[in-house]
């Protein structure tokens, strides 16, 4: 039952009367006390139900409140499904998303509005989340899988431990968590934050061992590094799409960047050294290599590893290549210089070569054939050996991509049961600071479905929308770009990517991720704001 199948009339203060024209003028009363009564009874939707439990009277009210509701229920069940009832995190978002899904009014599922809705709601239901499942597999999966290929090889043929023997070399072992700070924070420039750390957490796990201590402490350094730049550096996506909302020029977006992400890199230096002493984590198997291959490998002397310059190229040369196809495409923007990389150009065919092997696919294959060319002369195996080595590191990846593409579905269950309509009504309607509201809107964005990305467009969108191209404003607009990226790192947990591959691949619990990962991206988000909006007062750039 719909507001367009029933006349609603107010009668009390404790309740409303709906009159349903069908049947012989059926009428049903719901009362705060009593609850539903009346022939309409079994046409209650999910939504009007609950809102009698919840005591709601005022339909406008309910309409205003109900996506917040329905995050409200899924956010609850996803944490009893996990922590009490032990439930895989794969069949939590999934049952989440599904239960968010029932929950949303009929007819808001579908972009579509041809859509088929005739074989009912539950249905409708199951096709959305499908879709949006395999929309998110789409996306991440054949990365993923590489990039778990690369970390394995870049460990068992001892290429890892080749770099981390000449960091330490070149920073001495106290600098050691720097150096893969540093690594992190440069290397998710050009590449996604998963990718980054597939690739960078198998010296964290080599130098743990070679040190005998610190692997929390390692760990926290890559992830937060990675995680600072992923959000507010283009050209990853989320940063990239935000400036162009905000209409900010690129080489303001990448310096800003970089000048505000100092401070908080400084700031995961020292909470990861606190993470390291607080909540200890010793080196566990995983996937892929056990602890006794691993030691065998970082006995090994340095002449028995292979070269630096081939231990660092499969990690290198996706990166390279996929930052220069994002500098050829701004490139493009300059009149004179697109000229000459379109067709016909003296540069078009430097132009067609850098684009297809900057696909990120096709980077990362490149990647990987170096990386299992290395492992195959390294470990002197047969072709049908190296076949059966990696499958082990393919089903680890196959994990992660069903929790993440699951995690996917789930948010997008949340923003069609209109999160994102709702925070904008309530935003309009009281005056703040637009560097606040710029967070705070990112924030319960970020922390609703997980996705940075998603949430950065979100809050972009809304904010562009308030703030015109930010003549208005009394400081630069690059403050509420730095806002809403900071905002989209706050306390990643279970419906977060990021959250799983930091659990999964450096084999902490849960409950050790969310004590670690959940609290250092809170740090960062936390110290980026201050850091934001106090230099927009006192550095207003005007």
């Amino acid at each position: 039952m719909t507001q367009t199948q029933c006349m609603i009339s107010l009668t009390d203060p404790g309740g409303y009367v709906l009159k349903c024209p069908v049947g012989n003028g059926c009428v049903d009363t719901w009362h705060k006390a009593i609850g539903f009564g009346g022939c309409c009874d079994p046409e209650l939707s999910a939504k009007e139900k609950i809102m009698g439990i919840l005591g709601q009277t005022d339909p406008l009210v309910a309409v205003e409140t109900w996506p917040f509701i329905v995050l409200g229920i899924s956010i609850v069940f996803i944490i009893i499904a996990i922590t009490l009832f032990r439930l895989h995190a794969f069949l939590a978002l999934i049952l989440a998303a599904l239960i968010a899904g029932w929950l949303t009014p009929a007819g808001q599922l579908s972009d579509s509005t041809e859509a088929d809705t005739s074989a009912g709601h539950l249905i409708d239901v199951i096709n959305v989340a499908t879709k949006e499942f395999g929309s998110t597999a789409g996306g991440i999966g054949i990365v993923i899988a590489l990039a778990a290929l690369i970390g394995m090889c870049l460990l068992e043929s001892g290429a890892a431990d080749k770099i981390v023997r000449r960091f330490i070399g070149f920073f001495g072992e106290q600098r050691a968590a720097l150096a893969l700070l540093i690594s992190g924070f440069l290397l998710s420039i050009p590449v996604f934050f998963d990718t980054v750390f597939f690739l960078l957490v198998p010296l964290a796990r080599a130098m743990s061992l070679r040190a005998g201590k610190h692997f929390m402490l390692y760990v926290m350094a890559i992830a937060g590094g990675g995680a600072i730049t992923h959000s507010i550096i283009p050209p990853t996506p989320g940063p990239l799409l935000v400036g162009d909302a905000l209409g900010i020029e690129l080489g303001k977006l990448i310096l800003a960047g970089v000048i505000f992400g100092i401070l908080p890199a400084i700031g995961v230096h020292y909470m990861a050294k606190a993470f390291d002493r607080w909540v200890p984590v010793p080196i566990r198997e995983t996937s892929g290599v056990s602890l006794t291959d691993l030691e065998a490998i970082v006995n090994k002397k340095d002449e028995e590893l292979p070269s630096f310059g081939w231990a660092l190229a499969p990690v290198l040369l996706p990166a390279v290549l996929i930052a220069l196809a994002s500098v050829f495409n701004l490139l493009q923007e300059s009149s004179g210089i697109s000229a000459a990389l379109s067709r016909g150009g003296g540069l078009f065919g430097l132009h067609q070569a850098i684009q297809f092997l900057g696909n990120k696919i096709i980077a990362m294959m490149l990647g990987t054939f170096i990386a299992m060319g290395i492992y195959w002369r390294q470990a002197g195996l047969t072709l049908e050996q190296l076949g059966q080595k990696l499958g082990s590191p393919l089903e680890t990846a196959g994990v992660i991509i069903l929790i993440t593409s699951a995690g996917g579905a789930f948010g997008a269950m949340i923003r069609h049961a209109g999160v994102g309509d709702a925070i904008q009504g309530i935003s309009e309607a009281g005056a703040i600071s637009y560097v606040v509201l710029a967070w705070v809107v990112t924030v319960v964005v970020r922390v609703a479905q997980g996705s940075a990305t998603v949430a950065m467009i979100t809050g972009s969108a809304l904010m562009a929308s308030v703030v015109g191209d930010g003549s208005g404003l009394a400081y630069h607009p690059i403050y509420i770009y730095l806002s809403i990226g900071f905002g989209s790192m706050f306390f990643s947990w279970m419906n977060d990517s990021g959250f799983w591959v930091v659990c999964k691949l450096s084999g902490f619990t849960q409950n050790e991720t969310l004590k670690s990962w959940s609290l250092l991206l809170t740090g960062i988000s936390v110290i980026g704001f201050l850091e934001t909006l106090l230099l927009s007062v006192l550095l207003p750039l005007k």
